[in-house]
């Protein structure tokens, strides 16, 4: 009875194992998940307005309409909102990297009173919705006439991202103190310290951080709706407001080419830089 109890129990902590084909097939329909959504937008593309609108609803396009790709990048100034989005992207996530890296570098290696509770009141804002906050950021902004201007997202840069800092610190935490230890016995100080050791050692964190917070702009339509004007706003408020027919009635299948060419920019920069996202969120796990 003793043994059977034994057994029993053993079985219970014993983690259960999957095979690779059962793996590889829960892979399969998780990708199928994720990527359904983008292939029905590029078939919605190809359709005409008629199959749009058909009930039941039409999977595949009678006939491929790959003038809604025309239409989408003649209908409306779409290179010039791509600019603008690529413009303002871009710049938020060169500002935001930089200073979560540093704020990151404050709380993973330096010392002072207040540390643990100050790091913990930054994490707590991450769970404030930003809906929260918009009205009263709308009122700042236009008190401080920087409305219709790119200002709003260089402050937001240069305040630094909490999740990131987050994600900063626990990498930065978890690089030995040896090396920060030989870098003060030369004589650096901790600026030094953060560029010439620190930094360089980062690279998957940082790629990280900037692809996070370049789709995060890029894909963000609240703020360039609220702030910018039309001919500062990006391609994602262009899209949905300004694809229109005579009548003033939204063109759903051009609607759904243009977002389909809006979601590669971020799709293909994702692609490229998945194994450093990969790389940074393993090595960020390492040390609490």
């Amino acid at each position: 009875m003793h043994v059977n109890r034994q057994a029993t129990a053993t079985a219970r902590r014993t983690p259960v194992r999957l095979s690779a084909g059962a793996v590889y097939v829960l892979l399969m329909a998780l990708a199928v998940v994720f990527v359904g959504p983008f292939v029905w937008l590029v078939l919605a593309a190809l359709k005409t307005r008629d199959e749009w609108a058909a009930i039941p609803a039409r999977i595949l396009p009678h006939k491929a309409q790959w003038g809604n790709f025309v239409s989408a990048l003649t209908d409306i100034n779409f290179p010039a909102y791509a600019v603008n989005s690529f413009f303002l992207s871009t710049m938020y996530a060169v500002l935001v990297t930089i200073s979560s890296a540093a704020v990151g570098f404050g709380f993973a290696r330096l010392r002072g009173r207040g540390k643990r509770p100050l790091f913990l009141v930054l994490l707590s804002t991450m769970m404030l919705p930003q809906i929260l906050t918009l009205l009263p950021t709308y009122v700042l902004f236009s008190r401080l006439g920087l409305v219709n201007t790119y200002w709003p997202w260089v402050l937001w840069g240069l305040a630094a991202s909490p999740y990131l800092i987050f994600l900063f610190r626990q990498f930065f935490a978890a690089i030995p103190r040896e090396l920060e230890d030989a870098a003060i016995i030369d004589g650096c100080g901790w600026g030094r310290i953060f560029v010439r050791v620190f930094l360089p050692l980062s690279r998957p964190v940082l790629i990280t951080s900037f692809l996070l917070s370049f789709t995060w702009t890029w894909g963000d339509y609240i703020s360039p709706a609220l702030l910018l004007d039309v001919d500062h706003t990006t391609l994602s408020v262009a899209i949905t407001a300004w694809y229109t027919d005579p009548h003033g009635n939204a063109i759903p299948t051009v609607q759904a080419a243009g977002a389909a060419l809006y979601v590669l920019p971020a799709l293909l920069i994702f692609l490229f830089a998945q194994r450093y996202f990969i790389r940074s969120v393993v090595a960020s796990g390492v040390k609490g």
